[in-house]
């Protein structure tokens, strides 16, 4: 068990947080060469539609109105940045991360530095982050991302976080599709948050809590623009699996009398609309204001489970990210749970054809039904849904815990 004795409050410097951020060099010089392989291929392709280099901000992004001056709290509760007797360390990444973990990463980053503060939050990757614990000493080592492939290795960061007191704390971004491999982290930290509500139930030990993935106003706020031209009836960008797959040949005698545009590896073949191109994005942002309805599709998509084929409940973060950017979604229902966060004059929902048929011959040509439910989303992304109100749950959820003060 994580020792809870906090020392006296370690301050980070400027020149501490670069020795600690510098100091994962160490733990790169040892490792062979990365070897391209199966695995690295697959997450290649398995990357949702994305830049290849993904900043932080955008220039482009206007600032978010004074209505939404809420979306960024502090911790809601007796948990402060100033209870912590020390700063936060935040560990992901990989030789193998994909560019869209790559991007969660760094929209979780900014929920951490919306929580504590720029000068409390330092993020390194896991090359090195045993040796940043030792030089930054935290009262909270905070990981994210994917437990594959085995390379990825927390253990090393673990013990040394146990030795100098800080409380740790893992976010499972990929569940439940690694389902099988969470051996991984089991034993390594004192909680584990799953981005999935149905997969969270699958680890078989004490201090496993749902925390669902979010949106980032830096990256994914756009204003709603009444007069925008609509030039799209309905959007899809995402890559194209089989479950996708699935549900858009369901809807081809519907899609086809329409404009669409589906766009993402693998969706070529089915024809006109179809497209495998892959797009940045700030074009996907300006993709959904030009869209009348932004199709949400799942994915049902196993990297590593053979034991537990588990079928994803909680809605993925294009949901929440659509929904800051304007976007009026249509989102295919596999389970109930997007009422949790959405209401039925926000995202309207469909399960088959019919359903689906419904919907457009509603919203497709009333533009002022489509802007009230697009508008009403986005407040309520704005104020519910950002990587800051994640970070304050989970803030939350372990001072119930008592593991932090």
């Amino acid at each position: 068990m994580t020792s809870k004795k906090n020392k006296t409050r370690s301050r980070v410097t400027p020149a501490s947080r670069q020795k600690a951020q510098e100091s994962q060099t160490q733990g790169v010089a040892t490792e062979e060469a990365a070897q391209p392989d199966v695995f690295e291929t697959a997450v290649s392709s398995l990357s949702e539609v994305a830049p290849a280099q993904a900043p932080l901000s955008r220039p482009d992004v206007p600032t978010p109105p004074s209505s939404f001056a809420s979306a960024q709290p502090r911790p809601r509760g007796p948990v402060t940045p100033n209870a912590l007797k020390g700063p936060v360390l935040f560990v992901g990444g990989g030789r193998y991360e994909s560019q869209a973990n790559a991007q969660v990463r760094q929209t979780i980053m900014d929920g951490l530095v919306g929580a504590f503060g720029e000068e409390e939050v330092t993020m390194v990757d896991i090359s090195g982050a045993a040796n940043a614990v030792a030089e930054l000493k935290p009262a909270l080592v905070f990981s994210s991302g994917s437990y594959l492939p085995e390379s990825t290795y927390f253990g090393e960061v673990s013990r040394a976080a146990r030795k100098v007191g800080a409380v740790t704390a893992f976010w499972a971004t990929e569940d439940p599709y690694e389902q099988d491999a969470h051996y991984q982290i089991d034993n390594d930290f004192d909680v584990i948050f799953s981005c999935d509500r149905w997969g969270h139930n699958f680890y078989g030990r004490k201090n496993v809590f749902h925390l669902p993935l979010g949106a980032c106003p830096k990256l994914h706020y756009a204003d709603i623009l009444p007069d925008q031209e609509k030039n799209i009836d309905v959007l899809f960008c995402g890559v194209a699996f089989n479950s996708r797959k699935e549900v858009a040949r369901n809807l081809l005698p519907v899609l086809r009398q329409l404009n669409i545009r589906f766009i993402g590896p693998g969706w070529g073949e089915l024809g006109i609309g179809f497209s495998d191109a892959r797009i940045e994005k700030s074009q996907l942002v300006d993709l959904y204001s030009r869209s009348k309805m932004v199709l949400n599709l799942g994915r049902s998509l196993h990297f590593e489970n053979k034991q537990f084929m588990i079928a994803p409940s909680t809605p993925g973060p294009r949901t929440f990210e659509a929904a800051a950017a304007g976007a009026f979604q249509v989102f295919h229902e596999d389970t109930y749970e997007l009422r949790r966060y959405y209401d039925a004059d926000e995202i309207p929902v469909f399960s088959n054809r019919f359903d689906f048929e419904r919907i457009v011959d509603r919203y497709l040509n009333d533009g002022a039904a489509r802007l009230a439910a697009s508008r009403k989303a986005q407040e309520r992304t704005m104020n519910e849904h950002l990587y800051v109100h994640r970070i304050a749950q989970a803030l939350d959820i372990m001072k119930r815990e008592k593991l932090l003060p």
